[in-house]
């Protein structure tokens, strides 16, 4: 019911918006991810920038290294929103060049990979908090980490990760996942049971949405030893934890000197893994769509979303605002 109410407060309050100030801005192509977050990003951009600044906006599916290689090659799309850096390597070389304009990490916190326990299982054992804790207590944990799916990055990092920590020597099995469905459905699985539950996960997702995760504490991150880790050839793997991956919205060099209002208001743009863990979390429950999830982040967080607009667009969202 709550996801009709919402899917019908979109179509209310967008209606007499677009009519006012469709055409003003043109046309704007923005790519439209192909997982969860990413959509829900696109769903919220496309939103603000049809009603709040007349824009015409084109989604374009796509994914990382497609869409990235799209804007080398054509200078289309216009925006790439939730660009994760670590997996575009020729995003550095477009930025040096010119071809692309990074506006603002568009998730504040970056992207947050590592190692996660049930919290109920931190909570009744404080030790499981740091590796050395688990590395010594294997059987609390169900004696067995749960890793990435083939063709995943992080199953070489994880993989040289659990080489340098000594999981399996320490009595711990390795368990690979077929797909990112049967990791989720194995979180969801242990928190039913109260059950452990140790492994490799991510955010922004819905499972961290809707399960309380600790992230292990493995130690130091060392940039040399990710490095090495992150090559399936790594001659000398160390322990480190994953980095923060830095996540960004990057526009044309063209599109920002023909649309400052909206390239304003795009760096401005941003979400915590908090917010958008919790956006996920409800889409999911409610199976619901990107769009239907995007206006239930624009109801749940006016006060946020309201500062990213200049006096006009927040003046034509005023209804939705209040």
């Amino acid at each position: 019911m709550k996801k009709l109410l919402l899917g019908a407060a979109f179509t209310a309050l967008a209606a007499p918006a677009f009519a006012e100030s469709h055409g003003s801005c043109g046309e704007v192509s923005i790519t439209e991810m192909n997982w969860a977050s990413a959509a829900v990003v696109t769903a919220v951009g496309e939103f603000l920038m049809e009603q709040g600044y007349g824009c015409d906006v084109t989604k374009i599916p796509s994914s990382t290294n497609p869409a990235i290689t799209s804007v080398a090659e054509t200078g289309e799309p216009d925006i790439l929103t939730e660009l994760w850096v670590n997996a575009a390597p020729v995003y550095d070389r477009l930025a040096a060049e010119g071809k692309v304009k990074p506006l603002t990490d568009v998730l504040s916190d970056g992207g947050v990979e590592g190692w996660w326990l049930p919290t109920y299982l931190v909570e009744e054992h404080p030790e499981l908090a740091t590796l050395e804790g688990v590395l010594a207590n294997p059987e609390l944990v169900g004696g067995r980490f749960h890793q990435c799916p083939d063709g995943w990055a992080c199953k070489t990092v994880n993989g040289n990760n659990v080489k340098a920590a000594g999981l399996e020597e320490a009595g711990i099995e390795i368990f690979q996942h077929g797909s990112g469905e049967t990791m989720a459905t194995s979180i969801a699985a242990a928190f039913q049971d109260k059950e452990p539950w140790f492994g490799y996960y991510w955010a922004p997702t819905s499972v961290l949405g809707q399960y309380p995760m600790t992230r292990v504490d493995v130690g130091e991150f060392d940039a040399e030893a990710h490095a090495c880790n992150a090559k399936e050839d790594c001659a000398d793997p160390k322990l480190s934890p994953f980095p923060a991956a830095k996540v960004l919205t990057v526009v044309t060099d063209s599109f920002s000197e023909n649309n400052p209002e909206v390239t304003d208001m795009l760096s401005k743009m941003q979400f915590t893994n908090d917010q958008m863990n919790g956006v996920l979390a409800w889409q999911e429950e409610n199976n619901a769509s990107p769009d239907e999830a995007a206006v239930y982040f624009l109801t749940t967080y006016k006060d946020v979303w309201a500062n990213w607009l200049n006096d006009a667009a927040r003046e034509k969202l005023a209804a939705l605002i209040q």
